[in-house]
């Protein structure tokens, strides 16, 4: 069955929150959760989401939800990427960049969706670079946030030295860093344009918001214990060029705290107001979440 390439052009904002946990440590900072120093607002990178995503996409493939030939994943934990770009080069029996190209678009999920660069590897195999139709930006939290920084116990150690330079105290110390609460807010832009490049579909902007909606239930530990996602708020355009300006749509997402005398604690201290005053025509607005 012949996929279908998506048309229009797609702005959205999506919130999640984090409660007593890390959403992205900054490896620069000691691992602490990553913060804009000048605001105090936290931060998490485009790169921690789409592999939130990724790793959605490959439970839900193992699972056979959906089609593993096409949905496999590019960028994984423990793959040699230049060894996969030579299999896929070879497989297409053209000695052409292009055609490794267009089989990388075929079958694996996030290249079409994000892109990837594919000329890292032998000079002759390679399947060049690839623009993804689906690009996402920093998530910032709504408010500023407090890191906590605190001491764990570990009621054992890992070697026999460890055991005796502790004098039959087995006890080893720790640190662990959290975020009391936080709301943070994302913004995603697919094109249309670019998805007929990748052959990004209508089957695959379904299994990202799928992947949106549901990827933080896949991703516990105990640096993130409850993560959430909360709204996905998705202004679909009726062109594929699009009918409005994006920052104007996503500026119409407003956020607020409600009671600022006091830290934020839970998603409902939080108001959340979607103008559609003078709505562009041509713009319709879907809540996903």
């Amino acid at each position: 069955m012949e996929k279908v390439i998506i048309n229009n052009r797609y702005d959205f904002v999506y919130l999640f929150d984090v409660q007593d946990g890390n959403p992205n440590g900054d490896p620069d900072a000691g691992n602490m959760p990553r913060i804009d120093p000048e605001t105090g607002h936290g931060l998490v990178t485009d790169v921690c989401l789409k592999r939130k995503i990724r790793n959605y996409v490959e439970i839900a493939a193992s699972t056979e939800q959906i089609d593993r030939e096409t949905n496999k994943i590019f960028i994984k934990e423990g793959a040699i990427l230049n060894n996969t770009i030579a299999e896929e080069y070879d497989a297409t029996g053209k000695e052409s960049k292009e055609a490794a190209r267009t089989r990388m678009c075929a079958n694996y999920y996030d290249v079409r969706t994000f892109g990837a660069v594919m000329s890292t590897g032998d000079k002759e195999k390679n399947a060049g670079q690839v623009r993804g139709a689906v690009q996402l930006t920093f998530a910032r939290s709504i408010s500023p946030i407090v890191a906590n920084e605190h001491t764990i116990t570990r009621m054992a150690v890992a070697t026999v030295e460890e055991s005796k330079k502790q004098k039959g105290d087995n006890r080893t110390m720790g640190r662990k860093a959290t975020v009391p609460y936080a709301l943070y807010r994302t913004h995603g832009f697919i094109s249309s344009h670019l998805a007929k490049d990748t052959g990004f579909s209508e089957e695959d902007l379904n299994l990202f918001w799928q992947a949106l909606e549901k990827m933080f239930d896949f991703d516990r530990s105990a640096a993130r214990g409850l993560m959430a996602a909360r709204r996905l708020i998705i202004f679909k355009h009726s062109s594929a060029l699009g009918n409005a300006p994006a920052h104007e749509l996503i500026e119409r997402v407003c956020i607020t705290q409600r009671d600022c005398s006091s830290p934020a604690r839970r998603f409902e201290d939080f108001e959340i107001v979607i103008n559609q005053d003078k709505l562009p025509e041509g713009i319709e607005i879907i809540n996903k979440i």
